[in-house]
This record gives C-alpha cells, structure tokens and sequence, in this order.
C-alpha cells in the first residue's frame, strides 16, 4: 500500500483558484445530489468555497435548488427573494435578518449574503420553473412552522384554520412555561401528530395548483406541518435522554430534500444539492458514529439514490480563526484555530506541502486505500473551546466519509451580519452541537 504522501500526490490537487474544482464539477455533476459538508459553522473559507462549488453546479450542471441545515420558515423567506418574489425594496441582507434565533452567525453573515444575491441575479434570467431555490432542512421551527401553517389556511381556506388554531394553542402553554434550557418533563400534554396529520389531510384536499408560486406556497404549508411533527417527536425524545433524538432530525432532514426532488420533479430532471456540517453531509457509516447507531443525512441520501447518483463533499483545514461561542446562547465571538492534533487527518495534510488540496476519492478508489483508514477527523460546532482540542475528533475513514474533499491549510472567520439574536423563543438548536 502507497503512503500518504505518494496517495496525495497521486489523487489531489492543489486548490487555489475556481479552475481548480474542474474535476469536481465534472464528477459531481452527473449525480442527482450532492452534499457539501463544512467542518466549522464559522469558518469563511469553507463558505466561499461551497459557494464556488454551487454556482458552478447550477450554471454548468443544472442543479434546481440548494436545500440547507437551518429552518423551513426562515430559508423560505430566502427562497421567495432569489426567486423576485419578495418586497422590491429588499436587500440580501434584510432578508438573512430572519435567522435572527441564536445562533444568527450561520447563515446571516456575508459570505451567504453574497451567494443569495448572486442567486437572485441567476434567476432574473430564468423562467419561473427554472429558478433555482433555497430551502431550509431543519427541524427546529416549531412555533414559527405552526404559525405559518395558520397563515396559510386562513388565506385559502379560513374555516379550516380554526383547527390548526387549537392545534396551536395546545402547544402554547409549553412554550409559557419555558425558563432557559429547563423544558421540564415534557413539551405538550400529549403528542398533537393525529392533529397535525388531519390538516396535512385538509391541504391534500385541496385543489391542485399549477402555477409555480401558488405551489411552492402550498409546498411550504405542508413542509411547516411536518416541521411540527417531526419537531415534536425531536423534542420528546431529546428531554427524555432518547438517543434517536439525532436520528428523528438527520430523518428529517433527509426526507425534506426528498421532498424537494419530488416537488421540482414536476418541472425539470431534479438535481439537489445541499449544505450541512461534515458531520451530516458526510457519510455516518464510516465514523465512530455507527457504533451508537447514528444516522445521517449522507448516509440516508447515498443508501436511498445509490453511490452513482450521490456525491459527498467534506471540508477540513489546519489551523487559523474561527467564529463560534464559548456556551449555549452566549455570544459569538472570533477564536483561534489551534494547529491540529498530532496524526490526524488534518496533521498529515497539512506536513505534504502545506498548501490548499482537493483531494477525488470516488474516482480514485484502487489508488486512495490509504484513506479508508480511520484516522482522528476535527469537526467543530456553534460551542468551541479552543483548548479542549481533544473533544472535536471523530475517527473517520475519509475515503468512505466523502467522495471529495477541499482541504484549506490556513483559515479565516466567518463574517457575521450583525444582528442581536432573539431571545423570546424556546432554545431551539439545544443541544445540538452542528
């Protein structure tokens, strides 16, 4: 077997400019989803790069839209300003001031506000049908979900409305009772799914619409609902200790981009991409991760589309600056990156040239053997401390995690919006760390 050194030669590249992901897109083009994955929430580099990946999928390509790890609610409203929709007298930045739920530095920062007014840009030129969207994953947006699953009933069909009202006011009172992070024995009296299963019922009854607006409004009240479910089932399940509460989410998600595909089926030969931490873009099946039985998305997306038609794409660096927090809701602030650990992943990278390298795996299987080893991976959440190092490595056979990765030497924070973060909803990204 070849030694790192004769592998990375063999199957990187030096990475410095967009020409550089030539191969990349060459590859991932022809599948029908690709996942890029970051190692830090706070790092620029990993989001300048994703985005260089995804304008060039969606120009060159043909990816139909970019599906995130954040809220439904708030990515909607994203989604409605690159696609013309919004107020005209909106910019980017007003629009990412709806992530303004801890922690805002995710997704309102200027990194995305470049790429969403690049996005908007695009489709200016596009049909309605061809416009490309940007959706929002996750499962956290109870109470905002509920709230606009009201709003929409009570546009179309008002009577209807007043049952998703009561579904609602159910729930209120857990959300009264809320102080920090002490949720008590549990969110609701009792789980309200039936409830929101018969106005999932009531929308399917509705008449079918064509029009592309009218359907991607009809899409969003229908995503809010199951937000609702799924996000309850999320949080009984995190209160009581359950351990699939990280799989009810990871599911979650996944069949959110599923959804997605099904929905720009209508219209053109769906291709998806979406934007997650390494740790759910990548493949759980090859981290330490199977040893408690945690899924995630990559692996629900690969196992379901098949390897040919799903790429993965991880990102990973050595040192430099990073935005994160020292605690839950505490703020942000900009944090050194220490030199990564003696021996993993990171290490040996950087002791090659010590430059940038994209690294193919899927094309270069025979040759990347060396890769399928587990070896110590760093992967950092919204809390960070820069002197528990340890805590941050997952043993991860990167070859088998990733069918590429973008390996930044030196990297520089995040560019946060700034925007003071609610503080009258429930903690909704406790207590995940990515």
């Amino acid at each position: 077997m070849m030694d790192v050194m004769d592998a990375l030669r063999t199957i990187s590249y030096s990475l410095e400019n967009e020409s550089d992901l030539d191969p990349l897109i060459e590859q991932a083009g022809d599948t029908q989803a690709v996942l890029i994955g970051t190692a830090t929430h706070g790092t620029s580099e990993f989001y300048k790069w994703r985005a260089m990946i995804t304008r060039r999928l969606i120009e060159e390509k043909g990816f139909c839209f970019v599906a995130v790890e954040s809220d439904w609610p708030a990515c909607y409203q994203v989604n409605r300003y690159v696609k013309g929709a919004a107020e005209p007298d909106q910019s980017g930045r007003d629009v990412l001031r709806a992530f303004n739920r801890w922690p805002t530095w995710l997704w309102a920062n200027s990194e995305v506000e470049e790429f969403i007014k690049w996005l908007k840009e695009h489709n200016a030129n596009q049909s309605g049908e061809r416009q490309v969207g940007f959706y929002g994953l996750d499962v956290y947006s109870l109470w905002e979900s509920l709230r606009a699953a009201v709003k929409y009933l009570e546009d179309t069909i008002p009577d209807a409305a007043n049952a998703v009202k009561q579904i609602y006011r159910k729930f209120e009172p857990s959300r009264r009772n809320i102080e920090g992070h002490a949720w008590g024995v549990g969110l609701v009296p009792e789980p309200q799914e039936d409830e929101v299963v018969r106005f999932l019922a009531t929308l399917e009854h509705l008449p079918p619409v064509m029009a592309t607006d009218a359907a991607e409004k009809k899409l969003s009240a229908e995503q809010n609902a199951l937000v609702a479910i799924d996000a309850e089932r999320y949080y009984r399940a995190m209160l009581s200790g359950d351990p699939d509460a990280w799989n009810v989410r990871e599911g979650h998600m996944a069949n959110t981009f599923f959804r997605l595909m099904d929905f720009y089926e209508r219209t053109t030969d769906p291709k998806g991409i979406i934007w997650a931490h390494n740790t759910h873009a990548g493949d759980a099946q090859a981290t330490d991760m199977v040893d408690t039985g945690q899924t995630s998305i990559g692996q629900i997306v690969r196992g379901a589309l098949g390897v040919e038609r799903t790429y993965l794409v991880g990102f990973g660096s050595y040192e430099g600056s990073l935005i994160a927090a020292d605690d839950w809701d505490a703020p942000m602030k900009q944090m050194p990156l220490p030199p990564a650990m003696f021996d993993s992943w990171e290490h040996l990278f950087h002791g090659f040239d010590g430059g940038n390298r994209l690294v193919l795996f899927a094309a270069n299987r025979q040759e990347s053997q060396f890769f399928s080893q587990m070896r110590d991976h760093r992967g950092i959440g919204v809390v960070y401390d820069p002197n528990a190092e340890f805590a941050t490595y997952t043993p991860t056979a990167l070859r088998d995690r990733y069918d590429a990765f973008l390996y930044i030497d030196k990297t520089s924070a995040l560019n946060p919006l700034p925007i003071n973060p609610k503080i009258d909803e429930p903690p909704d990204t406790y207590p995940s760390a990515t």
